[in-house]
């Protein structure tokens, strides 16, 4: 039997670092449009949700296809809510209501250059592999084993972390992966975990532009000058 799926999109209104962040226009159109777009695009899931405490979002999200199942809880949409807990809540709020599914994807809707390539990958890999979740990743350069450093207790430059081995080139730096972007989970193992950075998770590479992510004001400025790029 064919595992059913479904792709999941936090974003609440409270954004601090750039107000409104998630309905601002990106090339044209809303950035949380772009996640919701590729998603119902690629054809590989039943559902796409948003789930939102912002009544402006969850409109735009509906205009551009989403469901909009619930609202998401204001005690659940603060500064401090982590992505853990809106999914601990999420997925069995939306299994009760009858959302039948056995994968869920994460996906993050600041990072709006992922496609169905990407999302099919991970799934692919999720299927093929003894595991419990796979994360979009690419290779960190800078590397914390190379060329990065942070600060002792006397405010002193330390390495960030030493090698096991003398590192004299940035390529012989041991493998460190950015993951962001797009998480892929059997939904009963993560019910079981309760927590994204838990259990057994491999990597899905991805091309780094389409692991832009967007945090600040000149992220949006470079993400402006991607999808350009991406659509010429």
């Amino acid at each position: 039997m064919k595992d059913k799926s479904i792709c999941i999109i936090p974003a609440r209104g409270g954004s601090k670092g750039i107000p409104k962040k998630n309905i601002r226009p990106l090339g044209g159109k809303p950035l949380i449009a772009h996640a919701i777009e590729s998603a119902l695009d690629s054809n590989l899931f039943d559902h796409v949700v948003v789930t939102t405490d912002d009544e402006e979002i969850a409109k735009i999200s509906k205009d551009f296809g989403a469901e909009i199942p619930f609202m998401r809880p204001s005690e659940l949409s603060r500064d401090t809510t982590s992505t853990d807990e809106v999914l601990n809540f999420c997925i069995p709020k939306l299994q009760s209501i009858g959302f039948d599914f056995d994968i869920f994807a994460l996906r993050d809707c600041t990072v709006p250059f992922i496609n169905k390539s990407d999302m099919s990958g991970s799934i692919s890999l999720l299927k093929q592999k003894k595991c419990d979740g796979v994360f979009a990743a690419i290779k960190a350069h800078p590397n914390p084993y190379f060329g990065m450093m942070e600060t002792n207790e006397d405010g002193f430059l330390i390495p960030s972390k030493l090698p096991a081995y003398n590192v004299v080139r940035r390529q012989d730096a041991p493998l460190v992966w950015i993951v962001d972007g797009l998480f892929v989970f059997y939904a009963d193992k993560f019910l079981t975990n309760k927590l994204i950075y838990k259990g057994k998770i491999l990597p899905y590479e991805i091309p780094k532009i389409h692991a832009h992510m967007i945090d600040f004001e000149l992220d949006f400025q470079i993400a402006e000058f991607l999808y350009h790029e991406l659509h010429k």
